[in-house]
């Protein structure tokens, strides 16, 4: 049993935010799979289906993104959680906007809510890293994450999120390998970046 986790943050403040891809792409999975969810519960929302007749976990930590590695912590005590079959979706600022990349362990790269997981869980787990692109100028990153996307941007990163989904599918059906090597894609030959970009 896979056990997919969307980092972000929690309320409608943020619902909408680059931080929050996460949360975005597990609930684009649970929809195409019609899998349910639960109502939030000790700082988590599940949701329990299947992906391919293939078991999953679907996970939203709904303490803040730089708690999700205590809500897993306490989350693990009640379902089985091992790192070979945990997958965290994230945003990632070192990705041009809209780009997916599959990988296998590695740091944090600064992000907060990744290094929260790792604290719990040491590095050895898959991830979905979605781009949204560095602040420009001299912005704070930090304040950058957690403003909604502009509105050109979204048609972007709405075809990040399915391809994002594409690639959750990948992971729980084939293995992390192959779905690194079917979405790992640099040309970005589908992406048309927004103005100014």
């Amino acid at each position: 049993m896979w056990v997919v986790v969307g980092l972000g943050n929690p309320g409608e403040r943020y619902a909408e935010t680059r931080h929050n891809v996460g949360f975005m792409v597990v609930e684009t999975v649970a929809r195409r799979w019609a899998i349910p969810w639960a109502p939030p519960r000790r700082g988590t929302r599940l949701a329990r289906g299947r992906v391919q007749g293939r078991a999953v976990v679907l996970v939203e930590p709904w303490e803040f993104m730089n708690c999700s590695g205590t809500s897993l912590a306490r989350l693990s005590r009640e379902i089985e959680m091992r790192s070979e079959a945990l997958l965290v979706i994230h945003d990632d600022l070192d990705l041009v906007l809209g780009r997916v990349a599959v990988k296998h362990g590695g740091g944090a790269g600064g992000h907060r809510g990744l290094e929260s997981v790792i604290d719990w869980a040491g590095p050895e787990f898959a991830r979905i890293r979605i781009g949204i692109g560095r602040p420009p100028g001299d912005r704070d990153p930090a304040e950058y994450v957690l403003e909604p996307f502009a509105p050109e941007e979204w048609e972007i990163v709405r075809a990040a999120i399915e391809r994002a989904a594409d690639a959750v599918e990948a992971v729980v059906t084939e293995g992390v390998e192959r779905a690194r090597n079917k979405f790992n894609d640099r040309r970005l030959a589908s992406l048309r970046q927004p103005a100014g970009s």
